[in-house]
């Protein structure tokens, strides 16, 4: 059992030597842009190859300098919720 949770940690998954999560928003970012200006513009879809090229070498070079970055796109997700708080006060105080 130990063995999972340290290649987790050890080793995060990678798409294409990019970190998982970025990997997956810039191209769910890119190709419905591209797919909306190829149908509204009609422009050449290579430019956005390009530009998608180029966003994954920024992304691979950004996971080899932090290769947990897709934990820690998913932790600050999970941090950032609004409590209900019955007094009030500055900040999140999780009063029941």
């Amino acid at each position: 059992m130990r063995e999972m949770i340290l290649k987790a940690v050890a080793s995060p998954p990678k798409i294409l030597w990019g970190p998982f999560l970025p990997t997956l928003l810039n191209l769910g970012i890119q190709f419905p842009i591209m797919f909306m200006c190829m149908g509204v513009f009609k422009s050449n879809p290579i430019i956005f190859m390009i530009t998608i090229a180029i966003g994954h070498v920024f992304i691979v070079f950004w996971g080899n300098k932090e290769p947990h970055i897709s934990t820690m796109i998913q932790a600050f997700g999970q941090s950032r919720r609004i409590s209900n708080n019955l007094y009030k006060v500055k900040g999140n105080k999780f009063a029941p």
